[in-house]
């Protein structure tokens, strides 16, 4: 049975996974101009990290998307996303204070939610 910890958790978990939180909100503000309108991270297995955005995509894209382009956002975006990678890296790096082995971003556009999945290396050993 998997393990999830809600941003709401008490102790360094719960302030680590707003770390995580307030720390993509903000590269989404810095990078598309605006945030998602609601966000929340979970810790599964002490071994992801998994950031939910919702409403994250621009108006330009949202118009793209009502004429058919959807297809081009997703790939833009992602494109985008890829070459962010350590920036996104690097926040959930410093809020769980473990190096990250793998990212991988996912949007989709109906629903409007973004998905920033992370997979931490183990704990190092005490």
């Amino acid at each position: 049975m998997s393990a999830v910890s809600p941003i709401d958790e008490t102790g360094g978990t719960g302030e680590e996974l707003a770390a995580v939180t307030n720390g993509i909100v903000g590269l989404f503000r810095e990078y598309y101009g605006r945030g998602p309108t609601k966000a929340k991270s979970y810790l599964l297995d002490d071994a992801y990290v998994v950031c939910v955005l919702h409403h994250t995509i621009t108006t330009v894209e949202q118009t793209l998307v009502k004429t058919g382009q959807g297809r081009l956002v997703r790939e833009v975006r992602l494109t985008f996303q890829e070459a962010l990678a350590d920036s996104f890296r690097g926040v959930v790096e410093e809020a769980t204070g473990r190096r990250v082995a793998t990212y991988h971003s996912q949007l989709t556009l109906d629903p409007d939610i973004g998905i920033e999945f992370f997979l931490l290396e183990p704990r190092a050993a005490d």
